[in-house]
């Protein structure tokens, strides 16, 4: 079995299933197999605190969530969960799932998306959105905002004005803008009480680490 999904703990056997399915992994390392360790493990936190979770259901949404690959800066990145959850049925079918277990795990996959604005209307959906969107924040959130970064060919910030004091928000060409643009946000959006409690703590940890590198390269140089 891989070792990957063996991380899965008394999930591994269907982590394993799914796993093969996707088969090999893109270049893009922000959405790799680490990625879905990280969510499964922010899902997992959330749903102890929720009994009624479909644990089985949860897993699979968790590790087919972006089982499409869709750049940041692609048309279609609106569309990414949604093309997502088309392809994980096709998975669960190959796997011989039901429908309505198939139709729970796809929705949950196609609301987990920001940029999708699906609502969520299962449980399952609710821990997944929050699960993920955690893992674009905190420590992780900052080393995942400037990797991408790179990856668009953005500057790390704004050279004259890093703070956006005297300009527009532009997180397209500076990596700093994305903070105050979008991921100083996500915490007000979150459906688990567990979720948003985390949520505030690594926020927190941005706010942080946004002070420290101000301060560091001097606010208002020129």
């Amino acid at each position: 079995m891989d070792r990957i999904a063996a991380s899965f703990g008394v999930h591994a056997e269907l982590a394993n299933q799914l796993l093969v399915a996707l088969g090999t992994e893109g270049d893009d390392g922000s959405h790799d197999r680490s990625h879905l360790l990280r969510v499964f493990r922010n899902a997992t936190a959330i749903a102890d605190g929720e009994p009624t979770c479909n644990r089985t259901v949860l897993t699979a949404a968790v590790i087919l969530h972006d089982c499409v690959a869709v750049e940041k800066n692609s048309p279609q990145r609106s569309q990414a969960s949604r093309l997502a959850a088309t392809h994980a049925r096709t998975i669960l079918a190959n796997l011989g799932w039901d429908l309505p277990t198939i139709d729970r795990t796809a929705h949950a996959i196609e609301a987990h998306s920001f940029s999708a604005g699906i609502a969520p209307e299962t449980l399952e959906a609710r821990i997944v959105q929050d699960a993920d969107r955690l893992d674009a924040i905190g420590a992780i959130g900052i080393a995942r905002c400037f990797y991408v970064a790179g990856r668009m060919g953005s500057s790390l910030y704004h050279p004259t004005d890093p703070s956006a004091t005297d300009r527009p928000l532009d997180d397209r060409n500076f990596a700093l803008d994305h903070f105050a643009a979008k991921l100083f946000k996500v915490a007000d959006n979150f459906q688990t009480k567990t979720g948003q409690a985390l949520a505030e703590q690594r926020t927190k940890t941005m706010h942080d680490f946004v002070g420290a590198l101000l301060h560091e390269i001097g606010e208002g140089i020129g």
